[in-house]
């Protein structure tokens, strides 16, 4: 692992514009995955994420499409929601491979259940029911690309205290 963060993101509201900084730290090819429990957060980082790259509709999840397309002025970007998958071999099926790349950027939730199919994470945030309320976050990089994500979080200063 080459760099981590961690944050308490106490409400909604939080989580949401954590979202809108972490998307302005994205760059195409980046592959994150958001790993939590049902209700933990993962679309509503999501939402943040695609509102703040400019997306003015409804951000909705993807969890009975698999996947929704935001193309982007900057970049695209894909939001996975793997949750359906009743086995990893589906997500090859469905052809996913090609929506990973160097063009767009991947937000994908519950990548476990696509096994050993799904491209490696360059970031791993894991949300959490904080003790005290809202959502933990830890954020791990697992690439060069992702330390770079926490490096460039961590420039812009404002952070919310573990």
């Amino acid at each position: 692992m080459l760099a981590t963060l961690a944050l308490h993101l106490p409400d909604e509201a939080a989580t949401l514009a954590f979202g809108a900084r972490l998307a302005r730290t994205l760059e195409p090819g980046l592959v994150i995955h958001l790993s939590g429990e049902l209700g933990a957060g993962k679309t509503t980082l999501a939402r943040g994420v695609v509102a703040a790259l400019g997306h003015r509709g409804k951000v909705k999840s993807p969890t009975y499409t698999l996947v929704e397309l935001y193309p982007l002025s900057s970049i695209d970007l894909y939001h996975f929601d793997f949750f359906r998958l009743r086995n990893p071999d589906e997500w090859q099926d469905a052809g996913f491979r090609d929506h990973f790349g160097t063009h767009a950027v991947c937000l994908v939730e519950w990548p476990e259940r696509a096994g050993t199919h799904a491209p490696a994470a360059d970031l791993l945030v894991r949300l959490a029911s904080g003790g005290t309320g809202g959502r933990d976050a830890t954020l791990a990089a697992l690439s060069e690309r992702g330390r770079a994500c926490i490096d460039r979080l961590r420039a812009g200063g404002d952070l919310p205290p573990a």
